[in-house]
């Protein structure tokens, strides 16, 4: 036990946004003032005599708990830059006073100096503006292929593990092999590197700042402009770190990345039990002291630097029950939303991702138009997995854009490259594949002409029908593409189907009014149709799946006739649903599938949506797009038996109905239909809800109709597609009320 009269060393350590604690009395109430002596709030040490305080409340409070702390995130901001100081209560009356210290903001940049820092290939550790040293591993490319140094060089930035010097990431292979020299760094409080913890926190997009600073101070930097790169949580921090405005940072290439934290942990107001969960458990899991393996490797063999910088890893926050316990969006969550922060963006872009992504979703789409500082953006969007933006499909594109806008020289691969790229192909994805030729090749000594031209093509391809084209069915690989200007289109057109009598969905509102009943489906919110919760298994052809159906009784589902004429949807829809509950509280799901002549019914698209959450966030919604607020002054419960109009949004997407197929529209409990994803339903056995349909309940399906693809008439191979699994089409079979 320790003892609470023991001599103490308390010291503090401000950081960006945040203030950290270590060396004080176990149990010992710590007070945070102001400097001019506001007091802020009162946090407890833990068993170690360590706190941190980076959310502090509306008015003073003690913090002894998760419960506490969800609380001010509820109702309070983030710690303000300025003066503070602490008074450490266990020492008796007068409390014993510690500091000022200046917590700084995000835009409290250091001198240029600090940067001067040696960084050399292998492990090591590089300093951030408030002294935390975070893990970094050098990797530069093969000199017998690419010669001596500068080299183009890149930097991936995450909680995973890109500094671990055993494993490179996919994305650092790929950069290595091409000819640029990597930098995989751990974010704080992750891997060997010190400080706390903090999922998207502004602490780590200074962090990325004073990296990106760093590296390019390096005298094998070629240009002294580092990029970035990196899939999922090392692309999603890419857009943290580049809305800092690092002045040396080239460009960023985020790959399979999410808009919102919260909104991708609560989707359409119902908590993600499933992928998010299961990730955030995981970032728990992983930052605890030698949480990842390699980082207790280095411990066990003596690195003093991992030991010291793991010392208050018992202050990183259970994040899973944190953002469980966060039911509504807060302001105090706004510097986390990096949809609302991509705007700052001054550098290239290049991003992609799939619109059946089973870890992230598609909302990544919603954001593409906030990029407008940005002076060259590249976005391909595609059907498929969460791995395949390093996918053959991609990876030359991919290449592009980092040759002109990081090494500046025309992309042209090396042969020795592109001798070995098919094996690598067929170890990761599955297939035996070949890299795109090289584009810009005849003009590889004329740099200036080539880059004018890439510039100067269209700045989204959104590719189609990915899985149909290779020799192996499901492959990366898509089958044609078309080239916009924005995504999506200026000229797309909302289409109207009205849910109507007979399961039908008819271009006309029907002239009587009627009802649909379903029925809710408890056990639906624990179904996802993935038989495997391996990540990597998605890099594959085909994955192991099971799509089960909802009994008849528990759906209201629709469908047009046969189309007559192609139907390409690009974009965002939704459901303009009236329903009447027969809860206070409810979700629904909305499945768009696509039923083919030959029978199969193809997967497109879902989208969910809680009604208690009432307000439509006027800013991001229009005739096509539907966002809410989900602000806990805009919840309302449900009055059953009482009739009320709202909109579900779809996840966007790109899909092309061929004539002889139907569109269907299924409304059930969200579940079964996603591959990762589960949910968290408000769901009761025995309730059951109406749809309404014609008259002043009229419903509708509302999707964005482009007429401008030339697309092949003939329908693909159903179980080829890739992210979109088929199964035999069962007739309708609706309740009528």
């Amino acid at each position: 036990m320790p003892d609470d009269h023991a001599p103490t060393t308390l010291t503090l350590q401000a950081g960006v946004e945040t203030l950290t604690v270590t060396g004080a009395r176990p149990g010992a109430h710590l007070e945070v003032r102001e400097a001019a002596g506001r007091s802020v709030v009162t946090v407890v040490a833990d068993a170690k005599g360590h706190a941190h305080v980076s959310f502090v409340p509306e008015s003073p409070r003690v913090v002894t708990d998760l419960e506490d702390l969800v609380e001010i995130v509820g109702s309070g901001e983030t710690l303000a830059p300025g003066e503070y100081v602490v008074h450490d209560h266990s020492s008796g009356a007068p409390p014993r006073v510690h500091g000022p210290v200046r917590v700084l903001a995000v835009e409290d940049v250091p001198d240029p100096g600090e940067y001067d820092q040696v960084l050399d290939a292998g492990f090591g550790y590089l300093r951030t503006r408030d002294g935390t040293l975070l893990s970094a591993m050098v990797r530069f490319p093969d000199e017998g292929l690419y010669g001596p140094p500068p080299w183009p060089t890149v930097v991936e930035y995450s909680g995973y593990g890109p500094s671990n010097p055993a494993v490179a990431s996919p994305g650092q292979l790929l950069a290595n092999l091409l000819g640029f020299a990597t930098v995989g760094v751990n974010m704080r409080g992750t891997g060997c590197s010190g400080g706390v913890f903090d999922v998207f926190s502004p602490a780590q997009a200074a962090d990325g700042y004073d990296v990106v600073e760093t590296v390019a101070r390096q005298p094998w930097v070629l240009h002294g402009r580092p990029g970035m790169v990196g899939l999922s949580y090392p692309g999603i921090s890419q857009l943290f770190v580049a809305a800092t405005a690092p002045p040396s940072l080239a460009a960023i290439t985020p790959l399979s990345v999410i808009d919102d934290l919260w909104r991708q942990q609560w989707p359409g107001g119902t908590y993600n039990s499933g992928f998010t969960r299961a990730w955030l458990a995981q970032r728990d899991a992983e930052t605890k002291v030698g949480g990842m393996a390699w980082d207790q490797a280095r411990i066990d063999a003596g690195d003093e630097v991992a030991a010291a910088n793991q010392a208050i890893r018992s202050l990183t926050l259970d994040f899973e029950r944190f953002g469980r316990a966060l039911q509504d969006f807060r302001p105090a969550l706004g510097a986390r939303r990096v949809a609302d922060l991509v705007h700052r963006i001054r550098v290239p872009v290049y991003l992609s991702g799939s619109w059946q992504d089973e870890q992230t979703g598609s909302r990544f789409a919603m954001m593409l138009e906030r990029f407008q500082a940005a002076p060259h953006v590249v976005f391909t969007l595609f059907n498929g997995h969460h791995p395949d933006g390093f996918s053959p499909m991609m990876a030359t594109r991919w290449f592009e854009f980092l040759s002109f806008h990081v090494a500046r020289r025309v992309p042209v691969v090396p042969d020795l490259v592109r001798a070995v790229a098919p094996a690598a192909f067929a170890e990761h994805f599955g297939y035996t594949a070949t890299l795109e030729a090289d584009r810009f090749a005849h003009l590889v000594d004329d740099f200036p002409t080539a880059l004018a031209r890439y510039q100067a093509e269209p700045p989204v391809r959104v590719l189609f029908e990915s899985g149909t084209v290779a020799d192996v069915p499901g492959a990366p690989g898509h089958r044609y593409e078309v080239q916009l200007g924005a995504f999506p289109p200026p000229d797309v057109v909302p289409t109207r189907w009205w849910l109507a009598p007979g399961a039908a969905l008819a271009t006309e509102p029907p002239a009587t009014e009627g009802a649909d009943r379903y029925r809710d489906d408890p056990d639906a919110g624990d179904e996802s149709y993935a038989l495997t919760d391996h990540f990597d298994d998605f890099l594959q052809p085909s994955v192991p799946l099971e799509w089960t159906r909802f009994a008849d009784e528990c759906t209201a589902a629709y469908e047009t006739e046969p189309l007559a004429e192609a139907v390409t949807v690009m974009g965002q829809g939704h459901v303009e649903l009236w329903l009447c509950p027969g809860s206070a509280d409810t979700s629904v799901q909305a499945t768009l599938t696509e039923v083919r002549p030959d029978g199969r019914e193809l997967r497109v698209q879902s989208g969910w949506h809680r009604p208690v959450h009432r307000r439509e966030d006027e800013e991001r919604s229009d005739h096509l797009r539907v966002d809410y607020t989900f602000a806990p002054e805009d919840r309302e419960a449900l009055v059953p038996g009482s009739w009320l109009r709202f909109r579900i949004p779809f996840m966007p997407v790109a899909h092309v109905f061929r004539p002889g197929s139907r569109l269907r529209l299924t409304l059930s409990t969200p579940g079964r239909d996603q591959p990762f994803w589960c949910f968290d339903n408000p769901a009761e056995d025995g309730v059951s809800h109406l749809v309404g349909r014609g008259g002043a309940h009229a419903s509708s399906l509302v999707l964005p109709a482009w007429a401008g693809l030339e697309h092949p008439e003939d329908h693909p191979d159903a179980d080829a597609v890739r992210g979109q699994p088929s199964r035999p089409a069962h007739p309708l079979r609706n309740v009528e009320a």
